[in-house]
């Protein structure tokens, strides 16, 4: 073991040690990159790389995407984009076994289109799909676990905050990634509404029938719902179609959310006040997290610890497969405990040349599986984000009540994600078809 490894060992558990402590994850990274650079190269010269990767932060065009989308999510809950979304899904699928479950699951895809953060999904949708699901007699386990489910496809189904971030650290391109992950995200629907389907008979008093809405009421939710659709087909299409390049779909989507935030009177001056306080906090709060991550990857370079690691795991000779496995499981794990970008952030310097180098597999096709993987972790027990998140808005429902709701809906991302390690044409093959790779 050279010095210089044991110099990136004795930085990466000192990160580790200032993050037990709560130290910003961000503010951690970028103190141990500093000095450990410094080791190398001088304090002087630290400080100026610290300089130039700020301001590279600040002029990147694909992290103001990022805050844009954030702002769009922040003006497309005071609208109320999100209550109209579950209204039309529930008006067609309501009337099913599960329908309810089903209802949401559908409004959460249709939200996470317009937000981008599942955090932010699962938490605007548990306030408005619990409530309507207790009141029509559904466990309270399964309904929890619906939206907890659901909320996972608000960095799947783009535009994703994740995918932008990935898209930056690895310099490949968003719109590549967002059109990958549309098949992924529309399997996850589908297998989602398949394990509440299944669960509903198997178990019928989890989930009660509603009452058959004659067709002209569906026309007339789908009316009042005009806005959510205008958003999301407006920003899809921008995107997919070549109109608009991803920053200015996401300045055309934060745009009309603003303006059907204040024509449905919700936008107050505090309101709005609130909205950019909250866009505000978490653009500085990912940007610090990118320039951390930079400062502290180009310590981790000065070390080789990356390459030192890739040449140890190459040694033990194991079939690229298994490799694969491994990081999968160990991503899982991390997305159960660490903030989606946190944990991607922490982790790329290591796993990315070793995927895409050594083993040799596409960045689009990692990226969409990296995604895949720690959103299984945000609903995996004994942690899982969303589940917290849930339990926080929804506190008469047991923590194990809400795990056991979340069964089905693993089952069916396990499935989901072989699907896609197992025929990477499923993430690769649309953007490919397309020319975006």
């Amino acid at each position: 073991m050279t010095e210089s490894f044991e110099l990136a060992l004795i930085g990466l558990a000192a990160m580790f040690a200032l993050i037990i402590f709560h130290v910003p994850i961000g503010v951690a990274m970028l103190l141990v990159g500093v000095v450990g650079i410094s080791v190398f190269i001088g304090f002087d010269r630290a400080l100026s790389l610290v300089s130039a990767e700020t301001y590279s932060a600040i002029g990147s065009e694909s992290l103001a995407v990022i805050a844009i989308f954030l702002m769009m999510g922040s003006f497309a809950t005071v609208a109320g984009l999100s209550a109209d979304l579950f209204r039309i899904a529930n008006a067609f699928m309501g009337h099913r076994k599960g329908g309810l479950a089903a209802a949401t699951i559908g409004g959460c895809a249709g939200f996470g289109a317009i937000c981008g953060s599942s955090v932010a999904t699962t938490a605007t949708m548990a306030r408005i799909a619990v409530p309507e699901m207790l009141r029509r007699s559904y466990d309270g386990g399964f309904a929890a676990g619906s939206v907890a489910a659901g909320g996972t496809l608000g960095i799947l189904i783009p535009p994703s905050v994740i995918m932008v971030l990935y898209a930056v650290l690895t310099e490949n391109s968003p719109l590549a990634l967002f059109v990958a992950g549309l098949v992924p995200g529309l399997i996850a629907v589908v297998l989602y509404l398949i394990a509440i389907e299944w669960t509903a008979r198997r178990n019928p008093k989890l989930a009660p029938e509603a009452e058959w809405m004659p067709w002209p009421e569906r026309w007339k939710v789908v009316a009042s719902g005009w806005r959510a659709i205008v958003v999301i087909i407006g920003v899809s299409v921008g995107i997919y179609g070549g109109i608009f390049t991803v920053l200015e779909a996401a300045s055309v989507g934060a745009a009309l959310t603003f303006i059907f935030a204040l024509f449905s009177g919700n936008l107050t001056w505090k309101a709005f006040a609130e909205c950019l306080k909250e866009t505000a906090g978490n653009t500085c709060l990912i940007f610090v997290i990118v320039i951390g991550a930079n400062v502290l990857g180009r310590f981790l370079a000065f070390t080789r610890a990356p390459d030192l690691i890739v040449s140890g795991i190459e040694a033990f000779g194991w079939p690229p497969l298994a490799i694969l496995l491994v990081l999968m499981v160990f991503y899982i794990i991390l997305g159960s405990i660490f903030d989606t970008v946190a944990a991607m952030v922490i982790t790329l310097p290591f796993t990315y040349p070793l995927v895409v180098g050594t083993l040799g597999m596409d960045p689009i096709w990692w990226g969409i599986v990296m995604v895949m993987v720690m959103e299984i972790g945000m609903i995996t027990p004994p942690i899982g984000i969303n589940v917290f998140v849930i339990h926080g808005v929804t506190r008469d429902i047991p923590l194990s009540r809400i795990y056991s709701g979340i069964v089905p809906y693993l089952v069916a991302d396990f499935i989901r994600l072989a699907l896609v390690v197992a025929m990477p044409v499923l993430a690769i093959g649309l953007p490919t078809l397309l020319g975006y790779m």
